[in-house]
């Protein structure tokens, strides 16, 4: 365990699991109003704004940042799921704070804080937690995520396609607190840990102001290229989509000649489907 919390928690729950410890109808009631206020922001909130720069943004590769302001119209559609995975990680989010609170863990909730990055440049956003005076994020990962994508903060920092570091980097730079790090829920089978940020700040808040110079820019500067496609542990000669780009919206726009197909050397009944850029020969 990483955080002393941590056994708190797991004692609330032990004793609730027993039926030696209940929930206050205080807590439920904010679980609740939590609930409502999320679905209402899910389901009642314009989502064609213009863009901006936002601390749940900040940290993302600059391509992407790039495309969201100035071809916006390029994503791809996102799937029919997409609200319901939101809802899923505002729910996570909100029976975790209850769980905290009964087990008597001490917390300032959700604020709104302002990171002024120059005269002409502020980034909101609304931090989920601190406790001990460090700014902690809540995530819901998949099993997948879960044990290997936030198995570290290096693992998490090596492909954060989705800007996480930047983003707590920026809360707490904007609170004037530390960086603590991540909850992460497990949305398979409801295990829990904590993931402690060893952020370096300077060279974090360098790269979101790199990241502002870059979606100024006139042209687009790709911060990532397709890999190499490997058979058995040999190269096949066709090239696929970069792993960070795999949930990208714009990766159509980005790479014109992206398609999905089969694994191309696969002699599986049913082959993987492989996003892939360029094929032998082409």
């Amino acid at each position: 365990m990483h955080h002393p919390a941590e056994m708190m928690i797991h004692q609330y729950l032990e004793n609730a699991t027993s039926g030696k410890s209940a929930m206050s109808q205080e807590t439920i009631e904010q679980v609740a109003v939590d609930i409502k206020d999320a679905l209402n922001r899910q389901f009642n909130t314009k989502r064609d704004e213009k863009f901006r720069l936002r601390m749940s943004n900040i940290g993302r590769p600059s391509c992407q940042l790039w495309f969201e302001k100035n071809k916006p119209e390029t994503a791809l559609p996102k799937p029919t799921t997409f609200i319901m995975n939101m809802m899923i990680g505002d729910i996570v989010e909100a029976v975790f704070k209850a769980i905290l609170r009964e087990s008597n863990v001490k917390f300032e909730n959700s604020e709104d804080v302002t990171l002024e990055i120059d005269k002409k440049t502020t980034i909101s956003g609304s931090y989920d937690l601190v406790i001990n005076d460090a700014v902690d994020d809540i995530k819901s990962a998949s099993d997948w995520s879960y044990k290997y994508k936030f198995d570290s903060y290096e693992t998490l920092h090596s492909g954060d396609s989705f800007g996480y570091v930047g983003q707590l980097a920026g809360y707490a730079q904007a609170s004037n607190k530390k960086a603590g790090g991540w909850w992460v829920v497990n949305k398979a089978n409801g295990q829990f840990k904590y993931v402690p940020a060893h952020i370096d700040m300077e060279k974090e808040l360098d790269k979101v102001k790199k990241n502002i110079k870059a979606v100024d820019s006139d042209e687009l500067v790709r911060c990532f290229e397709p890999e190499p496609e490997t058979f058995r542990g040999k190269p096949t000669g066709n090239m696929v989509l970069n792993k960070n780009c795999t949930f990208c919206s714009y990766r159509q726009s980005c790479w014109e000649t992206l398609r999905e197909l089969p694994a191309q050397m696969s002699q599986a009944k049913e082959p993987k489907m492989v996003q892939y850029v360029k094929l032998k020969g082409e």
